[in-house]
């Protein structure tokens, strides 16, 4: 053993509102995680495995909400913030996340060369630049690293 702690992860967004999600919780969630990585993670790489499971709503379950507490708690013992704006800071950004890929999947990828901006999804787009610029004024010491 070399000291190295590796760790992995699988994120799995669901909507616990779909009709075949109903009656899972998100600990069910985090057990087909485990049953279909955990094994492996642990024989073959020699690591820790930790299923992130977020709802569409922006609720995270209870492994990826240790995560981000232990993560929050590393970064402001290493940058010398606190742990309240480190664990703000990385709540937005998975929020930011979670906007980035919900407004992907209602109006398609449009790369650089997109032409015509005058559709349903200009709306959603204005949206997510002033959440950027809200988040940047929140917490504008922080950066990500």
């Amino acid at each position: 053993s070399s000291g190295i702690n590796a760790e992995y992860g699988d994120v799995k967004v669901f909507n616990p509102r779909a009709q075949s999600n109903e009656k899972l919780t998100y600990e069910d969630q985090e057990d087909k995680k485990n049953k279909a990585y955990l094994h492996r993670v642990l024989e073959v790489e020699k690591a820790t495995f930790i299923p992130l499971v977020m709802a569409t709503t922006g609720v995270l379950g209870p492994d990826f909400t240790r995560f981000v507490q232990q993560l929050s708690a590393k970064k402001a013992k290493k940058t010398g913030h606190t742990y309240e704006e480190c664990i703000r800071y990385l709540r937005v950004r998975l929020q930011f996340s979670m906007v980035r890929s919900i407004t992907c999947s209602l109006r398609g990828y449009r790369g650089t060369g997109r032409k015509n901006r005058e559709d349903s999804s200009t709306d959603l787009y204005h949206v997510y630049k002033l959440l950027c610029v809200a988040c940047f004024f929140t917490c504008p010491r922080l950066t990500c690293q």
